[in-house]
């Protein structure tokens, strides 16, 4: 019988999971099944209990579970209590192990997909909330010259800066502090893009040439990309390769088998114009 997994989320029928780890168990040849968990809001508990039971091996979490999913967990990885949530889901017996993946998938597709990397550059980070928070870790293994998060609401990114303490340097300010700043790298971790609005980040933000990601995925040209466009950013990317990179991790973690990225994130991908 093959082994079970699944995305578990409110709402998650829009997942592209089921399509990212089916095509890698193809790809590999892993005796493996993977779905949809669509759990009522306040029945994550019994869902992820359910799905053991029935011999489930292990499970992606998204919105609104990864904080439940942490606090669920008897084995949480540092990089998941860093970031206070988890994105995946380990059973083992009475053991549930939690990872965090979200921020290495980001920092693999920057440096190795996109070639651009993030030791000794100036990366800006936009927003403090918990996809910020699930990056910082990841980017600072990787020695930027300056990482800064920037956030509407200074406090809230002081807070960030404050967490991160002991992990490694981390400037931090409201979206207007960094004027004087123009980055190499600008990462849009705020959820304007999902409203269709434009974080108010200043055009001077943005080195020429450098790279504008957003981690929001198949939107085409957001208003921050295209913000980024036109203050003279001369790579952009949205977060395809983020989500494909992180299912792969999750991947390896569950299976011991790393599988290629390259076609899945073709496939997913949705153009947009990147002529700056």
């Amino acid at each position: 019988m093959p082994d079970r997994y699944a995305v578990i989320g409110h709402p998650v029928s829009h997942s592209k999971s089921p399509l990212i780890q089916n095509a890698f168990a193809e790809q590999t040849g892993q005796d493996m099944v993977y779905g949809i968990v669509e759990a009522p809001l306040d029945g994550f508990h019994s869902a992820v209990a359910a799905f053991r039971a029935a011999g489930g091996k292990g499970m992606n979490v998204t919105a609104p579970f990864k904080l439940q999913a942490f606090e669920l967990a008897t084995n949480p990885s540092d990089r998941a209590r860093l970031a206070g949530a988890s994105n995946a889901l380990k059973f083992d017996g009475d053991r549930i192990f939690a990872e965090n993946f979200d921020g290495v998938g980001m920092v693999r597709d920057i440096t190795r997909n996109l070639g651009f990397p993030v030791r000794g550059h100036r990366v800006l980070v936009l927003g403090a909330g918990g996809a910020a928070r699930g990056v910082v870790q990841p980017l600072l293994a990787e020695t930027p010259a300056l990482l800064a998060v920037a956030n509407r609401t200074s406090g809230k990114a002081e807070a960030l800066r404050q967490l991160f303490a002991g992990v490694g340097t981390l400037e931090a300010g409201g979206l207007d502090d960094f004027v004087d700043t123009a980055f190499d790298i600008v990462i849009n971790a705020t959820s304007a893009s999902l409203q269709g609005e434009t974080p108010a980040v200043p055009a001077s933000a943005f080195r020429k040439g450098g790279l504008a990601y957003e981690m929001v995925y198949g939107k085409g040209l957001t208003p921050f990309l295209a913000l980024a466009q036109a203050s003279g950013a001369g790579r952009l990317a949205d977060g395809v390769g983020m989500l494909v990179e992180q299912a792969a991790e999750g991947f390896e973690w569950w299976r011991g088998v790393r599988p290629d990225t390259r076609g899945v994130i073709e496939r997913l991908a949705v153009p947009f114009t990147t002529e700056s």
